[in-house]
């Protein structure tokens, strides 16, 4: 007759080791995110999963798969975090650079403002898109008025530049630039606003520039071409 005998101390030892880890785990995992275990504990937890399993029923091959990758998962996504951080460091340090280099420079933006400087004289900027036969700058004062003209006359497409001299100092005006091609017509013209760079803002997420004749300041990107 075949008797049935009961657990030996020894493996009441290992069931009892098995449980202990199994219930150390859970309640790591319940008590605390996923960030504040280590991977240093995770392995610790593993390796006792291992050590301390029942010999009757040992870990499930396809569970302790899972756990590996999940690991191994949690490890990229630390390192791509790290590396994600070096670039934004440097991007920021580029970009300060990239803004520190402009200080004292010209640079022209999308606008069609005229600022003067101390001597009521001011400088503009402007792109065509084909050859003029002949170009002229009207200022106007805010209130729509005329200020002056200036004729440039004829003019290769692309980045232009003129100065305006019959301003009074420290004020602003707008200009609009007119220019036509013998063969074709008018010319489509973009005009830019352009201010003297007199410092770098940091207080924002990206440097931006301060710059003469306006409170607002300048984001470097929005810059379209830095004048001579």
């Amino acid at each position: 007759m075949t008797s049935i005998l009961a657990p030996s101390a020894a493996t009441a030892a290992v069931n009892s080791h098995s449980v202990a880890a199994s219930t150390t785990a859970s309640t790591t995992s319940s008590s605390g995110s996923g960030a504040s275990i280590s991977q240093t504990d995770f392995l610790k937890l593993l390796t006792a999963q291992l050590q301390y399993q029942s010999p009757t029923n040992p870990a499930d091959p396809t569970q302790l798969a899972s756990e590996f990758a999940a690991i191994s998962t949690v490890q990229g996504i630390n390192s791509l975090n790290s590396k994600v951080a070096a670039i934004s460091t440097s991007t920021g340090a580029a970009q300060m650079a990239q803004a520190a280099s402009l200080v004292g420079k010209k640079v022209a933006v999308t606008g069609d403002v005229l600022t003067t400087n101390a001597a009521g004289s001011a400088q503009g900027a402007f792109v065509l898109a084909a050859p003029a036969s002949s170009t002229t700058v009207t200022v106007l004062n805010q209130n729509g008025s005329l200020a002056g003209t200036l004729s440039l006359g004829a003019l290769p497409a692309g980045q232009n530049q003129f100065t305006w001299t019959g301003g009074t100092a420290g004020s602003k005006y707008l200009y609009d630039v007119t220019a036509n091609s013998a063969s074709s017509g008018a010319v489509s013209v973009t005009p830019y606003s352009v201010y003297t760079v007199n410092g770098v803002n940091l207080s924002g997420s990206a440097p931006t520039l301060n710059v003469a004749g306006t409170a607002s300041t300048v984001p470097v990107s929005s810059i379209q071409t830095v004048l001579d």
